[in-house]
């Protein structure tokens, strides 16, 4: 297994990892469908994407998408059901702080939801701490952690 950036062949396969991911115990909404639909637009701003690979399949991917101006969030963090378990989501993970580090990140933000334990532990062991939840862009967020870069 190893990590790349985006790469437009794996385009699709990030696209239906997510939504399925997201369906699977929520509803897509309309900032989910955002970032989806207008993925260029991301990079283009200066995101990138992550995607764990072993003989040519996704296994796991994730996005770093800068907020504000030091401030990045971790998003669009989804494995395929399939290969759970081979340690892609958390390389795609770490490859994603590391890249938002890089870019000069001061926070690392996570909007979640609590009944995602496997999720929450991953970014707990990353050293993101729970705060309390501020924003409105997700119906299904309950759960939000900052990772504060020194």
């Amino acid at each position: 297994m190893y990590v790349t950036r985006y790469q437009e062949k794996f385009k699709d396969e990030f696209i239906k990892l997510n939504k399925s991911w997201i369906e699977k115990f929520f509803a897509l909404e309309s900032h989910d469908l955002e970032q989806l639909d207008h993925i260029e637009d991301y990079l283009n701003q200066g995101a990138m994407i992550y995607f764990g690979i072993e003989e040519e399949q996704v296994l796991s991917t994730c996005m770093a998408v800068q907020l504000e101006e030091g401030v990045w969030e971790i998003c669009k963090f989804a494995t395929n059901e399939k290969f759970q378990g081979k340690g892609a989501g958390k390389a795609v993970f770490k490859a994603s702080i590391d890249y938002a580090i890089e870019q000069g990140a001061q926070k690392i933000v996570i909007y979640s939801n609590h009944i995602l334990k496997p999720a929450i532990h991953i970014y707990q062991s990353f050293g993101f701490n729970e705060v309390p939840v501020t924003i409105d862009d997700y119906q299904r967020c309950n759960y939000q952690a900052e990772l504060m870069v020194e």
